[in-house]
């Protein structure tokens, strides 16, 4: 399953609504990408949403 290990967003569910209000189902999925971070001076393997990525780059600079 796609978990962002920061914040922990995961996928969320719900339908498509068609002209005629026909409901199929569906899912959003969170942009999850691995990344290697290092926390604490250890470098670790972690899946993260883009948006903490981007934030952890915004810190980093």
């Amino acid at each position: 399953m796609a978990k962002c290990d920061i914040c922990g967003k995961i996928p969320k569910t719900g339908h498509n609504v068609s002209h005629s209000k026909r409901h199929t189902n569906r899912r959003w999925l969170p942009n999850i990408h691995p990344a290697t971070l290092t926390i604490k001076g250890e470098t670790k393997r972690v899946n993260l949403c883009m948006k903490c990525l981007r934030t952890q780059q915004k810190l980093t600079q």
